[in-house]
């Protein structure tokens, strides 16, 4: 016969999984662990065969800065023969011209001259893909700095090729644990970051590191500095901390609204502290973008604070929803 207490009871929320006992657990969090070092290993391997071409991806956007920051000079070089050997201004050279074409190189050409050879002048209008196409270029300065460039390359590319597997490992082992309401919103945590995070890379890639790597360019020219050749080894550390940098830099909607939900801030507080965020956003720029600039900094910001806003309209809806509820439930009661 059943209990009558129990039918007035609230039912208690399903948890995940069976109880395991304490060895059990750790059964399964070696199995984890050695799964998600199986996984981790071979997208290494992977990566370090694709080293060639990691490297022309994460080389892309210092072509775009070499298109897009790429100052025309009337500096072509001379050539005699096959080599090259200087650089003359050829616009104080007056050579004709037919106006179209730009004059990419003088070539020397010997010339029968009675019965002697000159040297005669012969401008060329082809395009010279060795000349002027590359702003700065990219060069290894030791023997074993191209084995660790492809080193580097290989961990970060293993670890973004592998972070599918390794989420779906570790969830295999924390979900049981948790509640059905948990992990509802561990769930949408983290589909929503995920998504937030690769919008922040994709939006580093393809636009702010272009600017940025121009802008460094140019204030190292500002300087008096050449800024025509960088060690490789840095620049792949420098171009994979900024991306990683961005990425998390675009979680904040997923830190701010976790923190809505567990009840530490509210509307109204993230209203007042609207301010104080364009201030934040500004700072959390200066810091990810290397070069400091005041254009890349307001690039950054913008995307940062528009996030800003939108968790605050979420945090709104949020909050009428639940007094939207909180009133249905008190007119039902009376």
């Amino acid at each position: 016969m059943a209990n009558p207490d129990d039918e007035l009871s609230p039912e208690p929320e399903e948890e995940g999984g069976p109880v395991k006992s304490f060895l059990e657990h750790l059964e399964d969090l070696r199995w984890m662990l050695v799964k998600c070092a199986c996984v981790l290993a071979v997208s290494v391997i992977l990566c370090l065969v694709a080293g060639k071409y990691l490297v022309a991806f994460m080389v892309w956007p210092l072509q775009n800065v070499s298109v897009l920051f790429h100052e025309e000079t009337p500096d072509v070089p001379l050539l005699l023969g096959t080599n090259s050997i200087g650089e003359v201004n050829w616009q104080e050279l007056s050579l004709p011209s037919d106006g179209t074409n730009r004059v990419t190189a003088i070539r020397l050409v010997p010339i029968l001259s009675g019965t002697n050879y000159v040297l005669a002048l012969h401008p060329e209008t082809q395009p010279r893909p060795n000349h002027g196409q590359k702003l700065v270029v990219l060069k290894n300065y030791s023997p074993i700095e191209g084995i660790m460039v492809a080193l580097k390359l290989s961990i970060y590319g293993g670890l973004v090729l592998a972070a599918p597997l390794l989420i779906l490992f570790i969830g295999q082992f924390v979900l049981p644990a948790l509640k059905v309401n948990e992990k509802r919103i561990v769930y949408q945590a983290v589909g929503v970051g995920t998504g937030l995070f690769v919008i922040g890379v994709a939006f580093c890639y393809l636009l702010v590191s272009v600017f940025a790597l121009g802008a460094t360019v140019q204030f190292s020219k500002w300087l008096g500095f050449t800024a025509d050749e960088w060690r490789a080894d840095s620049y792949i550390g420098f171009m994979t901390k900024f991306m990683l940098g961005m990425g998390l830099a675009f979680e904040m909607p997923v830190v701010i609204l976790t923190l809505v939900k567990i009840g530490i801030l509210e509307y109204a507080q993230l209203k007042r502290f609207r301010s104080y965020a364009v201030v934040l956003n500004l700072v959390v720029s200066a810091f990810v973008t290397p070069s400091g600039d005041p254009f890349t900094m307001l690039i950054l910001a913008i995307p940062l604070h528009l996030l800003y806003e939108i968790s605050v309209f979420v945090a709104g809806y949020w909050e009428r929803r639940d007094a939207r509820r909180e009133g249905s439930v008190t007119e039902s009661a009376r």
